[in-house]
């Protein structure tokens, strides 16, 4: 039996009008109930009421870490249930969509892509128009200045031109670093530091 406060938490996870499997006894929850009730019960209680009791976020920050956890965990089938979720909770679907590219420097494109993909099928399926507006702020040509600021900006002046350190066979990994992963992704809008 769930708590009160876990129907109610998944009550608003999964709101009335959210094209999603979750409500109403579909998705995992619903297959869960039907297959393994016991874990259902102890795994529910667990996400819908002890963690968001009990933890410092607010709803749109937790959903967010999860969508983020989601894809570095490579749970694609969740990630695809949890999009219309987090969408219900607050997070906009530019956040969704940089939280996504944010994770291509971390876990690869490979692994990424299909999650580009799930975050695309389910935001239509809520009605978003896709592409979205863009959210780039440097250009090719000013990128690897803007991402080593941002290095520094995060980690503080020992970052200052890190990008041109290390041996000669490895130094551009230090660029890349800079130019791709920070000036491509960090210098973004839609998500803050």
């Amino acid at each position: 039996m769930l708590t009160e406060n876990a129907e109610k938490y998944r009550s608003r996870l999964f709101a009335a009008g959210a094209d999603c499997e979750a409500k109403a006894g579909g998705g995992f929850a619903g297959q869960l109930e039907k297959t393994d009730p016991e874990f259902a019960e102890r795994l529910e209680n667990f996400m819908f009421d002890e963690v968001p009791q009990n933890d410092d976020l607010d709803d749109r920050t937790r959903n967010m870490a999860v969508l983020a956890a989601l894809i570095g965990c490579q749970g694609i089938d969740l990630f695809r249930e949890m999009v219309p979720a987090a969408f219900n909770m607050g997070v906009s679907p530019v956040e969704i969509k940089e939280i996504v590219y944010q994770a291509v420097d971390y876990c690869g494109f490979g692994r990424v892509f299909p999650f580009i993909k799930a975050a695309d099928e389910e935001l239509k399926k809520l009605g978003i128009k896709l592409p979205l507006e863009p959210q780039a702020t440097t250009t090719m040509e000013n990128r690897l200045e803007a991402g080593a600021q941002a290095q520094v900006d995060i980690f503080g002046p020992g970052m200052k031109e890190f990008y041109k350190s290390g041996p000669e066979e490895t130094v551009h990994i230090n660029r890349w670093l800079a130019a791709n992963c920070f000036g491509d992704y960090y210098t973004r809008k839609g998500l803050d530091l």
